[in-house]
């Protein structure tokens, strides 16, 4: 009886693999890829925080009706974030996103209040939005504003707009009850309309981003907007159309968390803001090295829920309104540390982004690391 030499066995094992179908070579090359922790983190870190609330909160956390809890409660912090996504792939930061929110929703049940049928009123609610996207895209292309102080200066006399339509008073109607109350409350098994609708835009941008040259140029435009405009990028006009689907989306959103509501609340989209923009830079982090994606929110978006959800539901953290906003604060600075030295990592080991074979030089890009790199660089353009 004779055994194998160790070098016998190693030259088998290496003649196996060579033996290999080349299809099968290349699966498991996409699979260690594709599950890669600096890749995916984010999913880990959701299944560890998972077992840690199932063990922490035995009793109340793993459970069906928790995963559509989370799902619920999330449902317009994903909207927000994916409202945002375009115009931070074009290095644009609107920050009065929260308050268009509010705005349309007080404006569609304004108008709902004062008798107008209820499509008409959601239309002229969706061109509120539209017109404060296009004031914010005059504001910062056209008058060359930084986009923080700019869409910062917006949001305040939208909010203004809002205390002045309000006086500071949800608007209530019974009018509301019914067609439409049923856009944001219907629920299917327990999940509710808004989360398909988050669901449905997530595809939408997903498609733009990765299967459209607009989506190509917008990545261009975010990660070096003077080299976008040498190779024909119309750095301008990709920036307005942004801020429009910023504000349209934004609107929409709003009007759907005021059917949710049955009401027009002068402070609903406030809360949105920190989650949205946590979300959305953490995901950066996720499937594309520092590029903002649409499916790298959603999974964003689910971690941050889960969390929170969890947090409320532990006995030693239930009830306790801190414990949410801390956990987003700690979140969101960990994911611009991430996405910042992924960039790093990206540009420093080539000398710039990778471009795939036979992909324009815009496909490359990536968005910024940190709004304090786009606003250093939006002062020198």
């Amino acid at each position: 009886m004779t055994s194998a030499t160790p070098g016998r066995t190693q030259l088998d094992r290496s003649s196996a693999r060579a033996a290999a179908p080349p299809w099968h070579r290349s699966l498991a090359t996409h699979l260690s890829r594709a599950l890669a922790f600096d890749r995916i983190g984010a999913v880990y870190v959701w299944l560890g925080i998972i077992v840690v609330f199932s063990i922490w909160a035995s009793e109340t956390f793993p459970h069906v009706a928790t995963v559509k809890q989370i799902l619920n409660a999330n449902a317009f912090t994903g909207l927000a974030a994916l409202a945002i996504t375009i115009p931070l792939c074009a290095r644009v930061f609107d920050l009065s996103f929260a308050n268009v929110m509010t705005l349309t929703g007080v404006a569609v049940t304004y108008f709902i209040h004062h008798g107008i049928p209820v499509i008409p009123a959601i239309v002229l609610a969706l061109g509120v939005g539209l017109a404060v996207g296009i004031g914010n895209a005059l504001v910062i292309v056209v008058m060359k504003i930084d986009s923080f102080i700019g869409t910062l200066a917006t949001g305040l006399l939208v909010a203004a707009l809002v205390t002045i339509i309000t006086n500071g008073t949800p608007i209530s109607d019974e009018r509301f009850i019914g067609t439409f109350s049923a856009i944001g409350q219907t629920s299917i098994e327990g999940v509710t309309l808004p989360v398909i609708y988050c669901f449905v835009v997530a595809v939408g941008i997903w498609y733009l981003l990765e299967h459209t040259a607009t989506g190509r140029r917008l990545y261009a435009t975010g990660f070096n907007p003077d080299a976008a405009r040498l190779a024909g990028v119309r750095v301008d006009r990709l920036r307005f159309g942004s801020l429009l689907v910023s504000g349209l989306l934004a609107g929409a959103t709003g009007i759907v968390l005021a059917s949710s509501l049955a009401s027009g609340s002068p402070t609903a989209g406030t809360p949105y803001l920190l989650p949205a923009f946590a979300a959305a830079f953490l995901g950066a982090t996720q499937l594309k090295h520092g590029r903002f994606n649409a499916w790298g929110t959603i999974i964003a978006v689910l971690m941050l829920g889960t969390g929170i959800t969890g947090l409320s539901l532990a006995p030693d953290t239930a009830g306790k309104p801190w414990a949410g906003d801390m956990f987003i604060g700690v979140v969101l600075i960990a994911a611009l540390a991430i996405t910042s030295l992924q960039r790093r990592r990206t540009v420093g080991a080539v000398g710039g982004p990778q471009r795939g074979k036979g992909e324009p030089a815009e496909a490359a890009a990536s968005p910024p690391a940190s709004p304090a790199a786009s606003t250093r660089t939006s002062q020198h353009e």
